[in-house]
């Protein structure tokens, strides 16, 4: 079962990126998604090894963002993988069978699309604006969430769907009442000045709240 929380992160250096990793790992957090766009390859490699450790002692989930070669070189769990990466298909080639594969979606089309191509779960968004994403897909809403979801209700087709782009706390309720599986939160736990409280109070709404989850 996936964890309903995936912490991507976040950090313009190497350290930066390891110490809000370790953070979130010992507020409670058993997902973690390293996307680190400004390293370089070497860098993102060989960060991906200490990350691995660290997750592997939290019995943390390890995926890396965009960087197939990558993740099977430090056996992560897996990659996620955007609408202009490489292909889904061309990753699963690289990345050792039974690997996770997360792929980002923007509209129903994609969704069905990354259905199709075999996805273990999508991200979907932007709920709002982000300033996390340079080149920012338009944003979804709660109401363009639950007319994707209510859609793949229709068609009868079971992913997990995780919400993504400006989500905060307050938004978590309204948010999995769409349906959606979970939710991938950034900025607002590396920023958070308690992230232990956060955590519980994440959980409490992620793991309560009546949804329709997939």
């Amino acid at each position: 079962m996936f964890s309903k929380l995936q912490y991507i992160s976040q950090g313009s250096t190497s350290g930066d990126q390891l110490n809000n990793i370790k953070q979130a790992l010992n507020a409670g957090c058993n997902w973690i998604q390293l996307r680190f766009k400004n390293g370089t390859a070497d860098d993102i490699t060989a960060l991906a090894g200490d990350v691995k450790n660290i997750c592997t002692a939290f019995t943390a989930t390890f995926i890396i963002n965009d960087h197939p070669h990558i993740a099977k070189a430090a056996d992560a769990d897996g990659v996620h993988l955007g609408l202009t990466d490489l292909s889904v298909s061309e990753a699963k080639k690289i990345i050792d069978p039974g690997k996770i594969t997360g792929g980002t979606a923007n509209t129903l089309e994609h969704v069905l699309q990354r259905v199709e191509e075999g996805c273990s779960y999508i991200g979907l968004g932007p709920l709002r604006f982000t300033t996390t994403k340079e080149k920012l897909s338009p944003v979804l809403g709660l109401k363009g969430y639950k007319e994707i979801m209510d859609e793949l209700t229709a068609r009868q087709i079971q992913i997990p769907v995780y919400a993504i782009g400006g989500i905060v706390l307050e938004d978590i309720e309204a948010i999995m009442q769409t349906g959606v599986y979970g939710v991938a939160m950034s900025g607002i736990i590396s920023h958070h000045p308690d992230k232990k409280l956060l955590m519980r109070q994440l959980n409490t709404f992620l793991y309560e709240t009546v949804n329709h989850s997939r």
